[in-house]
């Protein structure tokens, strides 16, 4: 009963005021928002650079060693011959048959993926 009286007699000064100062504090916030967002981006981003940092060192060193011819694993069926396909997206379409069709992926001889269009 307060509340409805008192919003019957608010002018429409009074009123702008009020959804002025709702702007600006829902705004303010926003803006409050963003900033603590971007401090935290830049902080896992500069932590994230010095942890590669210390890794890339070693792994240059791996990449110029004389490549040594691996044995293939036990169970493999040999290469794999892609056609416009991706590595990532040949190997997940390899896991879904290797799934519906209830074997391990070593059992299956994959010969050649090719994207039809």
């Amino acid at each position: 009963m307060i509340l409805a009286s008192a919003l019957d007699s608010i002018g429409i000064l009074d009123a702008a005021i009020v959804a002025l100062l709702g702007y600006v504090v829902v705004f303010f916030g926003l803006i409050l928002l963003m900033i603590v967002i971007m401090i935290m981006g830049k902080a896992f981003i500069s932590k994230d650079k010095k942890a590669s940092a210390k890794t890339v060192a070693p792994a240059a060193v791996k990449v110029e060693a004389a490549p040594v011819e691996a044995p293939t694993a036990p169970g493999t069926a040999g290469q794999l011959k892609t056609f416009d396909v991706p590595p990532k997206t040949a190997a997940m379409l390899m896991a879904i048959v290797a799934d519906k069709m209830g074997k391990p992926l070593n059992e299956l001889r994959f010969i050649s993926i090719k994207e039809v269009k």
